[in-house]
């Protein structure tokens, strides 16, 4: 039973499009992840520094063109909010990029198996 070449066409036609907007999205998060490890990087290094103040030390934190005095607990405890939610946020990247790349290595499988089908014919 072999399929008309049309079909086998159309099929790979659709196939390679589907690879195509794979790729595409995980470029696209792998991008993001890239961003949220930079930030989760600087959030890291900044809460480094501030630990290493001593407890009565001015600091202030940025406000649009402006800066604020914050206490140090406060901005330790933002920072600490901010990296628990950032973990997340990169955890749930690294599940999307997975489901993408497997996306994707389907994709070439199923393309190699209908030129295999079709170079048979």
């Amino acid at each position: 039973m072999a399929i008309p070449n049309a079909a086998l066409q159309k099929l790979l036609q659709e196939v390679e499009t589907q690879a195509i907007l794979s790729q595409q999205k995980i470029t696209q998060t792998q991008a993001e992840l890239n961003a949220k490890r930079r930030d989760a990087r600087l959030n890291h290094l900044t809460s480094t520094e501030i630990k290493a103040l001593a407890k009565d030390t001015n600091v202030y934190e940025g406000v649009g063109k402006m800066f604020v005095a914050v206490p140090i607990t406060t901005l330790t405890q933002r920072l600490a909010s901010e990296s628990s939610s950032l973990s997340k946020e990169m955890s749930d990247l690294e599940k999307k990029l997975h489901y993408q790349e497997t996306t994707y290595k389907n994709s070439r499988q199923h393309i190699e198996k209908i030129l295999q089908t079709s170079g048979r014919s």
